[in-house]
């Protein structure tokens, strides 16, 4: 039995159309790419948390807190229990923000998602496992015997890092760095 392979050419008024419409499709990705600024994702720094215009209450109050001299986003939202987890917690939490923001489903009050709780939580006692284990905290007149078993760190510790953050009102003078304009120079100058 012989093999038969049929290789299909597309006749040739179809490749500059079909060239044409490939330029375009990548053209479009490489251009939501930059704007998007995709690139920005893989680093650690604060400030990519401000593409998005809702994070600034968080920005500004975790750049006025203790917190901002030891840690940066990723440091407490995401886990550190091995590096493949991290980055694909870091791709799907980004991917479910990028979703929301591009849909305009933004709420007014950000609040954190069972994966991020439990990432925030770990994450807390990974760095301060040293103030839980003190025998100093173990007295019973601080009441940390038992319910630092029972309880989130933050259902005592609320305010921390990011202090009183009840949406874009309760910080309305929040200072963020303002972030380059994605409009390319050449679009700016034709606009005018």
């Amino acid at each position: 039995m012989k093999r038969i392979i049929i290789f299909f050419t597309p006749p040739d008024q179809w490749k500059l159309p079909v060239i044409i419409v490939l330029g375009i499709f990548f053209g479009l990705g490489a251009y939501s790419f930059h704007i998007s600024r995709a690139p920005s994702y893989l680093s650690d720094r604060p400030e990519t948390c401000i593409n998005c215009h809702i994070m600034a209450p968080e920005y500004s109050t975790w750049a006025h807190s203790a917190h901002r001299e030891y840690t940066n986003c990723n440091d407490c939202h995401v886990p550190h229990n091995n590096i493949a987890n991290h980055y694909y917690f870091k791709a799907m939490d980004g991917l479910r923000h990028a979703t929301i923001f591009t849909l305009r489903a933004e709420p007014q009050v950000i609040k954190i998602k069972e994966a991020g709780a439990k990432a925030v939580q770990n994450n807390c006692l990974r760095c301060h496992s040293n103030l839980i284990t003190d025998p100093k905290m173990m007295r019973p007149e601080y009441g940390h015997n038992d319910l630092r078993k029972e309880r989130k760190c933050w259902d005592c510790h609320r305010e921390a890092p990011h202090g009183k953050v009840k949406g874009l009102s309760s910080t309305p003078y929040a200072l963020v760095p303002l972030l380059d304009s994605p409009v390319p120079k050449w679009l700016k100058d034709l606009m005018q």
